[in-house]
């Protein structure tokens, strides 16, 4: 006899509990892995914890200065702070700074200091470090405290709405428009390529392509402007921008210490589609996801990436696989249910037979297996054909998966997906059809329940059953010395991409930490601890 839970689906609790043991198996060696190395931007997020910003007159980020050089005299194996904070307490500069203007032009002279003289430069590096830390965790009372006064949405799911011209002065009367159109959370994606850069840009930018830069300043802009649209609407605006890429951890630091609400943080996505090594990708990601889990920020994962190049039927269990993986990495860092935006989407190809069936079966599945976590589902893309009038009908039937499943954030399909940036109507035509189908249909959750042992309930069990079949040969068929995972993914497991854990951009930012390695951030994120 099969045990089943209450939920819509009746799924088998044993095999979900399976399914998690099976993730957390194939998790944990990579999580040591991240444990025994850091990396250049792990480092330098640290010192931006300890109040390091600005840049050069060619744009080159103070940090990045500091952290070169210190890594050119005494390498990172023990981390950059105690030689910084050794060098400071010696005298070679008065602050912070210009340290960094000196180090910048070959002036500074660093050490690896040892006994008293380490304990002193440790104890310095904390208290410096703990400032930000502390400024993080202001940041996110001041959060709470809006939202206490403004309030959340009425309704759910959150809709979520991408603006970015490349203008960040552009930028800011869209995202307020979007707002006061019913737009909850206003994502402003970066502009194309910066995931490579191994550096943050400066101060407010205005010549991004196809996004807008992902800076401190524009972070403060934005978050000011939604502040003003939040009290006019009496209702808080979240924010959103990427944490990924080679300068995850320092974006993921900058959006801490300004307030966003959401980060786009996928485990896996900057490998898989940015080619980045996948150790450093592990490693700078628990880091980042221990500062969102400080910063009471919503991590939004990418697996509707998965579904642009593999097929969305075939493919599904690695949808499922990859979010029970995230929840792991996640929960690991220290992250709570709540601030699991865990993805998925709608991208089954409508031509075929009971396509619509299949994705309320898909998005049931993530629903019931994460029942406390904002999901995060999206819209068709892969399948739009530049057909405006068919790309608003499947937008609409995408709209009412979300309604009927209970998905948690809702980002707006455009029907000019596939055709052209989306004009301003488009935006607004787009947030019609989510109203309308919000406020027609959005109590249907708890009126859907598919019939026991239906097409519905049979789809989600055989996709659980796949992915708990995919684990297994993840944990229990590898023949390298990596970890099972990372051999899953060099052998193109997700997303039909192929991604060795010795190859890839970013692979010589990776240092391995010596056994006497401190990084006080860590410290102050594992434990808790403001000081």
């Amino acid at each position: 006899m099969v045990l089943r839970d209450n939920g819509v689906l009746e799924l088998d609790p044993t095999q979900v509990k399976y399914a998690r043991s099976r993730a957390r198996k194939a998790g944990r060696p990579v999580v040591n892995l991240a444990k025994r190395h850091t990396t250049v931007s792990v480092e330098r997020a640290t010192l931006r914890l300890a109040g390091l910003s600005g840049a050069d007159h060619e744009n080159v980020p103070w940090v990045n200065h500091l952290l070169d050089s210190v890594r050119a005299q005494v390498g990172l194996e023990h981390g950059v702070t105690t030689p910084v904070w050794d060098a400071l307490i010696r005298g070679e500069a008065p602050d912070l700074l210009t340290l960094a203007q000196k180090a910048a032009g070959g002036a500074a002279t660093f050490r690896q200091p040892e006994g008293k003289a380490a304990t002193t430069a440790r104890k310095q590096a904390r208290f410096a470090v703990a400032r930000g830390i502390r400024t993080i965790d202001a940041q996110r009372k001041t959060r709470d405290k809006l939202i206490a006064r403004h309030g959340d949405p009425t309704q759910k799911p959150w809709i979520y709405l991408i603006v970015a011209t490349g203008d960040i002065y552009e930028d800011i009367p869209q995202a307020q428009a979007a707002a006061r159109e019913g737009a909850d959370i206003i994502a402003v994606i970066r502009s194309t390529g910066q995931s490579l850069l191994d550096f943050v840009p400066e101060g407010a930018t205005r010549e991004g392509y196809a996004g807008t830069y992902a800076t401190q300043e524009n972070f403060r802009l934005m978050r000011a402007a939604l502040d003003e649209t939040s009290k006019e609407l009496g209702r808080y605006i979240r924010l959103t921008n990427y944490a990924s890429g080679l300068c995850m951890p320092e974006i993921a630091t900058l959006a801490g210490l300004e307030r966003l609400d959401m980060m786009l943080n996928d485990s896996m996505y900057g490998i898989l589609f940015r080619d980045i090594n996948p150790i450093r990708t592990f490693v700078d990601q628990r880091f980042s996801r221990q500062i969102h889990a400080r910063a009471g920020i919503i991590i939004n994962t990418g697996e509707d990436n998965y579904l642009t190049t593999a097929d969305a039927v075939e493919a599904a269990h690695t949808v499922t696989v990859s979010q029970l993986l995230n929840e792991y990495f996640a929960k690991e860092a220290g992250l709570a249910d709540w601030q699991l935006g865990l993805g998925h989407a709608f991208e089954i190809d409508p031509s075929i037979p009971d396509s619509f069936r299949l994705e309320l079966a898909h998005a049931l599945l993530a629903r019931q297996l994460f029942p406390d976590a904002p999901l995060k589902w999206m819209p068709p893309t892969k399948h739009m054909t530049g057909d405006i009038f068919r790309g608003y009908l499947l937008d609409g039937f995408f709209n009412l998966a979300g309604a009927m499943t209970g998905q948690g954030i809702l980002l707006v399909g455009m029907m000019t997906e596939a055709v052209v940036t989306p004009w301003i109507s488009d935006r607004d035509l787009a947030l019609q059809n989510v109203r309308y189908v919000l406020n027609a249909a959005g109590g249907l959750t708890e009126d859907f329940h598919p019939p026991r042992d239906g097409f519905i309930q049979t789809r989600a069990r055989q996709v659980l059953a796949d992915s708990i079949d995919l684990l297994d040969s993840i944990v229990g068929d590898s023949t390298t010395s990596d970890p099972p995972l990372l051999a899953a993914i060099a052998d193109g497991t997700f997303g039909a991409m192929k991604r060795p854990a010795t190859k890839g951009k970013g692979l010589d930012g990776v240092v391995r930490k010596a056994a006497a390695y401190d990084n006080p951030a860590i410290d102050l994120l594992e434990t808790g601890e403001t000081r």
